[in-house]
């Protein structure tokens, strides 16, 4: 049992503000005391700015004109942050496959690992999870999805938090077997796990999915009384065939109108085919006038005996709620295709389809989305995008974050992401595998002495000149151009961005773009947040300025309140 909490030294004010506390809780939800225990990652922010600072000997460039992924080393509650400036709102996926609170030891709290015999086990998961799931949110597009992974030990109270966290949004939770041998427990052998999709309520959201293995089905409705003609009048009219091939459609039949056969063959051999069944009993088809010519392609003409008859090969499906497909077998899919590409003991990694999938069935998934992973693991996020841009030519990019704790990034993440896009050579079967491409950026977190709401001149010019990586990132700007004290200038194949440090430098920094043709981004420091529109209104590609590091100052004040 968790103790009490001794109010007896406690102040007035104190007590008056935790019996307010307690009047506000809800009525329905979870309830749990992270006042006990906060997370001192989450407080340090208050005084401590997280940045990103680049590792560039890790930097992988195989084509620079291929998508740039991105791997930030650090808490994921620091990256987390950072990204609520570089991407609010920029994330179409977001994928993650958090630590399932089994009570095993496999992950920390304030730098304790958390076990079954921490009797605020389940409070300490829940204000992890709520803090980092917080800061996602706002990175999600409005047509963006967050999918979640989880098992038994957090499968209830993750729903619970989720809708709580999501109220506006539509919460799917589908089992994928993932252990097809199982695991034993006391009494029952456990062989799935949970994903949940948490997408916007308006519209369609998922994709359907293309199956090869269904069987044609007879078109004509067939067996019960509201198969019959007079159930659906539109659904009575003729398909046009030449032997075995489809040409087309004939009108819905008038109501006087009554075929002598299923088939009637017309002067010039168009055969008419209709709902007609062998003892002359006039049905329907199962799709209306309207409609059946959406579903033409699924249509085929066959001849059985001596009649045409028309079937419908029905290849794209709805996702099931449970997935059984043996490629999601973690086993053979996670563990052994990761100690194939490298040597390591890491546990539980994912299968690399069963990630694969969960990505594919977001109908938005276009060709350029970003996927972020911010339970990155052994990197099968990354992995998983890598291959679907490489099946479809796509420019996908990935966000994976991740701790070094037992040098996981350094050791695991980081050289499986860098033999996939280089190729390796199968550490099996000896056979080589190609690479599959890409370019990647290697972060570190790191911090400015600094507060969100009081910050120091010299801690605003400290964040300044440690922000370059979070603004190139924002900008995906990443080629550096020039590099003066005063300024520095970056560049991608579409546009230009510009810091400027030094004020004075105005007139400098303009003659190093004079001969530029793209747009520009540009960051002047400002200890104000002042407007500099006018210095640069005789420049056309100005597309913004922005004045750090109040941008940021703001972004941090709202997420560290």
């Amino acid at each position: 049992m968790a103790k009490k909490t001794d109010y007896t030294d406690w102040t007035k004010e104190d007590l008056i503000k935790r019996v307010k506390a307690l009047e506000k809780r809800k009525k329905y939800g979870l309830v749990w005391d992270e006042e006990r225990e906060p997370e001192k990652i989450v407080l340090g922010c208050q005084n401590n700015l997280p940045v990103l600072k680049e590792a560039t000997k890790k930097q992988i460039i195989t084509n620079k004109d291929d998508v740039t992924h991105i791997l930030i080393e650090g808490d994921n509650y620091h990256a987390l942050s950072v990204l609520n400036y570089t991407h609010e709102k920029g994330i179409d996926v977001i994928y993650i496959d958090p630590p399932y609170n089994t009570g095993a030891r496999d992950w920390k709290y304030n730098n304790n690992y958390v076990d079954d015999n921490d009797a605020w086990r389940h409070s300490k998961w829940l204000s992890f999870m709520d803090n980092r799931l917080r800061l996602a949110k706002r990175l999600l597009k409005a047509t963006g999805v967050l999918i979640c992974t989880i098992d038994d030990n957090g499968h209830a109270t993750l729903g619970v938090l989720l809708k709580e966290l999501f109220p506006d949004r539509q919460i799917v939770c589908i089992s994928i077997v993932h252990n097809p041998g199982g695991i034993q427990g006391k009494n029952f052998s456990y062989c799935h796990e949970y994903a949940y999709f948490i997408h916007p309520k308006n519209g369609t959201y998922i994709s359907k999915v293309t199956r090869d293995d269904i069987d044609p089905t007879p078109l004509r409705d067939w067996g019960k009384e509201s198969s019959k003609r007079e159930a659906a009048k539109t659904c009575f009219y003729p398909i046009l065939s030449k032997g075995e091939i489809i040409v087309g459609f004939g009108d819905v039949c008038s109501d006087d109108f009554h075929p002598s056969s299923s088939n009637i063959t017309r002067s010039d051999e168009i055969i008419e085919i209709y709902p007609v069944d062998a003892k002359g009993v006039e049905r329907k088809w199962r799709f209306s006038r309207k409609s059946i010519e959406g579903i033409r392609d699924e249509l085929i003409c066959r001849k059985v005996k001596d009649e045409y008859v028309i079937l419908r090969v029905k290849r794209d499906y709805r996702w099931k709620t449970v997935w059984t497909d043996p490629k999601y077998n973690a086993n053979v899919y996670g563990t052994q295709l990761l100690n194939s590409i490298l040597q390591t003991d890491f546990p539980y990694p994912k299968s690399l389809y069963a990630v694969e999938d969960c990505i594919d069935a977001i109908i938005h998934m276009k060709e350029n989305a970003v996927i972020l992973d911010f339970f990155a693991g052994s990197g099968t996020t990354g992995h998983a995008v890598l291959a679907m841009n490489n099946r479809d030519n796509g420019k996908r990019q990935f966000i994976l974050c991740t701790d070094n704790e037992n040098n996981i990034c350094t050791e695991v993440c980081y050289p499986r992401i860098s033999k996939v896009i280089h190729g390796y050579e199968d550490r099996k079967t000896g056979a080589n595998v190609a690479g599959l491409g890409g370019n990647l950026k290697y972060y570190k977190t790191e911090f400015v002495t600094a507060s969100p709401t009081t910050p120091t001149d010299k801690g605003k010019e400290q964040l300044t000149r440690q922000s370059i990586e979070m603004l190139t990132l924002k900008e995906g700007t990443f080629e550096k151009v020039n590099e003066k004290p005063e300024y520095v200038i970056y560049r991608n194949p579409a546009k230009y961005t510009g810091i400027i440090f030094d004020q004075t430098s105005f007139s400098d920094f303009k003659k190093a773009i004079a001969k530029f043709d793209k747009p520009i981004s540009l960051y002047i420091f400002s200890l104000a947040d002042d407007d500099f529109g006018e210095d640069f209104a005789d420049l056309q590609d100005i597309v913004k300025i922005c004045a750090i590091p109040e941008a940021i100052l703001r972004v941090y004040r709202r997420i560290f309140r």
